[in-house]
């Protein structure tokens, strides 16, 4: 009997154990992301915001009647935010380099102009430009794109066109066009 009530009791404490619970705990942590507003434009050929040279050379008669028209020179903005884009020479005349001395100031604007080929920034086209007309270049900021939606990936194109007409000197006139993309 004595037996029976001890191999009773070490099933009991079996039973009694294989119901235990396992100990456990938790620990949470809290992460915050701390964003701060971000944009970029570069151009894609470059990878980097200074595109390479666009020369337009003109050769020929036609060449000074009709103009000359670059290739499509694409940009992308990077923004976490809506944004904007203004177009601007960084002067009002041409830089010249060449052997004339007089007859050498070619300005801005009226010779060089500007087409937006193609826009994927989500964004419009700002009047005077368009993506089927050439408008005209001038050394302050002008719209260019407006309501960009935000994105890593927003693309646009421009081509180039200068019109100098039969006015100038032979020579190398050259300028830089500025491209500035501001959040809203």
């Amino acid at each position: 009997m004595k037996k029976i009530i001890i191999i009773a009791a070490a099933f009991l404490g079996l039973a009694f154990n294989s119901n235990a619970q396992n100990a456990s705990a938790t620990a949470t942590q809290s992460v915050s992301l701390t964003l701060s507003n971000a944009i970029a434009i570069t151009f894609t050929g470059s990878g980097t915001n200074t595109g390479g040279a666009v020369t337009l050379p003109f050769s020929t008669v036609s060449d000074y009647a009709n103009g000359v028209t670059s290739t499509a020179q694409q940009l992308k903005v990077q923004s976490n935010l809506p944004f904007d884009v203004t177009v601007k020479s960084n002067a009002s005349n041409f830089t010249y380099t060449g052997t004339y001395t007089t007859g050498t100031t070619m300005p801005v604007s009226g010779v060089l102009k500007l087409m937006v080929t193609a826009n994927a920034t989500g964004g419009s086209i700002v009047t005077p430009f368009s993506s089927t007309a050439y408008s005209t270049l001038t050394s302050t900021d002008q719209n260019l794109i407006a309501n960009g939606t935000y994105g890593s990936n927003q693309l646009f194109s421009v081509q180039y066109q200068a019109t100098p007409g039969f006015t100038y000197p032979a020579g190398t006139y050259t300028t830089s066009v500025v491209y500035t993309a501001t959040q809203q």
